[in-house]
């Protein structure tokens, strides 16, 4: 599992190709970046996103470097996505973060 900071990393490498109301699908950039770290990037991603309150389902196509997340606009603001991933400092992203550190905080220890 990446560190937090490595994940908060990957996040910028992130934009949404998608988005309505309780559904967005988010792309990892084209540029050309080794395979490898990317996978063990999103795996980790995807595993703090399954423990997320508020997400109903995620998946993860690695070929088309993509990520569909169903959520509960109710417990995670539509605007957060855009806010976080743009790093703009609005009280959605910060929902967001902090949603996203707890459930990486879970994940790692229920690891340990």
């Amino acid at each position: 599992m990446p560190e937090f900071e490595e994940l908060r990393v990957f996040l910028r490498d992130l934009h949404i190709a998608h988005h309505i109301r309780g559904r967005i699908r988010l792309k990892l950039d084209t540029r050309p970046v080794s395979m490898d770290v990317p996978r063990a990037q999103a795996r980790g991603f995807q595993a703090v996103l399954d423990h997320i309150p508020g997400v109903a389902s995620v998946q993860v196509n690695l070929l088309a470097r993509s990520c569909t997340v169903h959520y509960d606009p109710k417990v995670i603001p539509e605007r957060a996505w855009g806010d976080l991933l743009d790093g703009v400092d609005s009280d959605a992203a910060a929902i967001l973060e902090r949603i996203l550190h707890d459930a990486y905080l879970e994940v790692v220890n229920a690891k340990l």
